[in-house]
């Protein structure tokens, strides 16, 4: 059976706006923030351990929280592979510029998973925004593997049909470096993912979350979705 993991590119108007011209005097300097801080709270939403780094060969790093209240199921499995090492090498194979950057599959061909099973949906209402990090399958609900995608812009035709589980919270401009393609002539490459409480020698920022919306978490119930 085909496994690959496709994603629908959904088209998106932009607009324009302008800014109002800033007054002729200079703003004084100012002193950048401390970069190297890790907050610890007692949510799990700020623990470290729920932190993803990924480093990548363009020479940055990208920081995801992952939120184990919006889906514990894949959550573990991303810590479970992370862990065991399974992202290191393993490139970004399906790019498309204004919508998303996918990886998470050793073949780099998007039709490779790990040994593991298959994943049971974990399908919510939280948005697809800018920065999203949610979970690749195939046409069938219940076929979550190892593959994830970030979302460049918005795509909320996504919601309720993809297993959002994290949100990026530090290096969304190396994100948007992710070399383009399907593939990518150069793919950018994960040259190591770990977690913030493995990972010492580069600590994140992990800034405060908002607090849970009940509305937003409501599981739904996995049916397959046809896509067009």
């Amino acid at each position: 059976m085909n496994r690959r993991h496709l994603l629908v590119a959904l088209t998106m108007g932009l607009s324009l706006v302008t800014t109002p011209a800033f007054a002729k005097k200079k703003a004084p300097p100012v002193a950048p923030a401390p970069a190297l801080i890790i907050a610890v709270n007692p949510d799990q939403s700020h623990d470290p351990d729920n932190v993803l780094l990924l480093d990548l060969s363009n020479g940055g790093r990208i920081a995801i929280r992952l939120v184990p209240a919006w889906a514990p199921g894949h959550i573990e499995r991303i810590k479970t592979l992370t862990k065991q090492g399974f992202y290191n090498g393993v490139v970004f194979h399906r790019v498309i510029d204004g919508f998303m950057a996918q990886t998470g599959d050793p073949k780099g061909t998007g039709e490779g998973g790990s040994d593991l099973p298959d994943l049971k949906a974990e399908f919510n209402r939280v948005p697809h925004m800018r920065g999203t990090v949610s979970m690749a399958r195939t046409n069938e609900p219940d076929t979550a593997n190892s593959q994830f995608f970030i979302v460049f812009y918005p795509r909320f035709a996504l919601d309720n049909r993809y297993t959002n589980f994290g949100r990026v919270i530090a290096g969304m401009d190396i994100a948007d470096a992710i070399e383009r393609g399907e593939p990518p002539a150069r793919p950018t490459k994960i040259l190591q993912a770990s977690l913030g409480s493995e990972n010492k020698a580069r600590p994140v920022i992990v800034p405060p979350a908002p607090e849970p919306v009940p509305s937003l978490l409501t599981p739904l119930p996995a049916a397959p979705v046809k896509l067009n």
